[in-house]
């Protein structure tokens, strides 16, 4: 292993997505290792904002129709453009609404518990807010989470056995919510697997992307996933509080949402403001109000790259920063009880998970030393290499900066507990 400055520079030179590092805002002497909470600012997304803010200074209420991004349309425009990174057809694929209300509307849609398939399944190292929903979800219908949401349990608090996942698809489930990306370890779950035998067993999946997509390809419509919602702020660099995604694949159309709203009705009926609503023959369905414009603009440019560029080269970047990250851990960092969290094979997503006693101190005096990491609570410490924005040479730059914290022992300087955001 070459542990040289003078090898990560070869690597840059080489690099054939280097000179997308030019599109973002870089700060100098900071190394940004937290692409997979919130992604930098591209300066295409930047303009795209400014040219929707022009849009409301010169055509006022005339912007719904006009303008270089009619802001009527603009939902369904994202939606075809983010649909190649998933793998699926333009018409399936819609942004609205946050991570959270979106897995309410399609909870609201899709769960529709009987006397014999009741239940809710999860796991326990997924985001909390899934379940904060889940358990919303099973109440509203008079029922007991602690009798319906089936859990699966992690063996060694990091991971999660498919095997494990695929025995709970039993015929009390109704529907399955799985993440495909896990957002503490990284794992990354076979997908195509679970969405299979799910097909199989008559239960209704689920995905939450929101630590996979803008980072490793998919393929929804070709594994029959029936539904999957993400966030577009973290990989996807569309701001802080950006708008959400929503997946429906086609052989859902015409299913009225659980939550219905006017800006879900067929685009030609919406302003006949019938009583009766006329859903969307598509994921535009699940739109319930009208879209939030200003935080939807920053998307528009950020999705240009990924369209440039393509995932697939995007997750063999991910998959090299990454795995030269753990090459440099092993070589630099042997004597400092680091431990991975997180697969060291081809089946973790875009980040690497350390796991170690002192973590909060270290992300701390990280911080202070112009590395910007990730802390989860109680001992992991998450580092997100971007494959648009980072370079081979701020993951060495990084290792040195850690190597240094801990040879000297400088994280004792702080208190080893979370800040109020972490």
């Amino acid at each position: 292993m070459d542990i040289r400055r003078a090898y990560a520079l070869q690597l840059d030179e080489r690099d054939p997505l280097r000179s997308y590092r030019g599109e973002f805002y870089l700060r100098e002497g900071i190394y940004y290792m937290d692409g997979n909470s919130l992604g930098l600012l591209s300066k295409r997304a930047e303009a795209a904002l400014l040219s929707l803010l022009d849009s409301w200074k010169q055509y006022g209420i005339d912007g719904w129709t006009s303008g270089a991004h009619p802001w009527f349309y603009l939902s369904e425009k994202l939606g075809r453009m983010c649909a190649p990174l998933i793998g699926a057809k333009s018409d399936e694929v819609i942004l609205t609404g946050s991570t959270t209300s979106n897995l309410h509307q399609l909870l609201a849609t899709f769960y529709k518990p009987t006397s014999t398939r009741s239940k809710i399944l999860a796991d326990e190292l997924n985001f909390p807010t899934d379940l904060y929903a889940i358990h919303s979800q099973i109440e509203l219908h008079g029922l007991n989470p602690s009798e319906h949401v089936k859990l699966v349990k992690s063996t060694d608090g990091q991971t999660l056995s498919e095997e494990n996942i695929i025995a709970a698809m039993t015929g009390d489930v109704a529907v399955a919510i799985v993440p495909s990306v896990l957002y503490r370890s990284g794992q990354v779950l076979d997908m195509k697997k679970i969405a299979q035998v799910a097909k199989e067993r008559g239960i209704i999946l689920g995905l939450d992307l929101c630590h996979s997509i803008g980072s490793m390809p998919h393929a929804l419509h070709d594994w029959e996933v029936d539904f999957a919602f993400w966030c577009t702020y973290k990989h996807l660099n569309g701001g802080p509080g950006s708008v959400a995604g929503i997946f429906v694949h086609e052989q859902h159309f015409g299913r009225t949402p659980g939550l219905a709203g006017w800006f879900g009705s067929d685009k030609t009926k919406q302003f006949d403001l019938e009583e009766q609503m006329t859903p969307a023959q598509t994921a535009g369905a699940y739109q319930v109000g009208t879209p939030h414009v200003l935080s939807l603009a920053p998307i528009y440019g950020s999705l240009e790259m990924f369209a440039e560029v393509g995932i697939e080269a995007i997750r063999k970047k991910s998959l090299q920063l990454t795995a030269y990250f753990m090459q440099l851990i092993k070589a630099e960092l042997n004597e400092f009880a680091f431990l991975f969290g997180n697969p060291q094979d081809d089946s973790r997503g875009g980040h690497i998970f350390l796991v170690h006693n002192e973590a909060a101190r270290i992300c701390k005096a990280l911080k202070e030393a112009g590395v910007i990491p990730d802390f989860r609570a109680p001992n992991g410490i998450r580092l997100a290499p971007v494959a648009l924005y980072n370079s081979y040479t701020d993951v060495w730059e990084t290792i040195q900066i850690l190597k240094h914290i801990m040879a000297e022992e400088t994280y004792k300087n702080f208190e080893n507990k979370r800040g109020v955001i972490a």
